[in-house]
């Protein structure tokens, strides 16, 4: 039975590659996706402090900050995916490059 029963053709063929190779791989996307969800946690955290602004305040500038603070939550959440996105190509290149050095070999 092989070991990777099922790898899509968009995937690089990383059987080649040794065990600690293949682990710093699986590493480096799991940073990844801790990374975007501190972007997503973080953006949440300032939509939600908007919202509270502008609910439990009556003052103006309470108001306006809070209302500043909700695009700027959104705007969080959407550049952590956005980079998220750019560094798993990244990370994709490297390991396509890494698989055919390694089958080069």
């Amino acid at each position: 039975m092989p070991d990777f029963p099922f790898m899509p053709e968009s995937e690089p063929d990383v059987r080649h590659l040794s065990l600690s190779d293949q682990l710093a791989i699986d590493r480096t996307h799991l940073a990844n996706e801790r990374t975007l969800l501190a972007y997503v946690r973080s953006g949440i955290a300032l939509v939600v402090a908007g919202f509270s602004l502008i609910n439990f305040f009556r003052d103006d500038i309470y108001i306006v900050v809070g209302a500043l603070l909700i695009p700027t939550g959104l705007l969080t959440i959407g550049l952590g995916w956005w980079r998220c996105q750019r560094r798993s190509r990244h990370i994709e290149e490297h390991v396509r490059q890494a698989a055919r050095r390694s089958t080069a070999r």
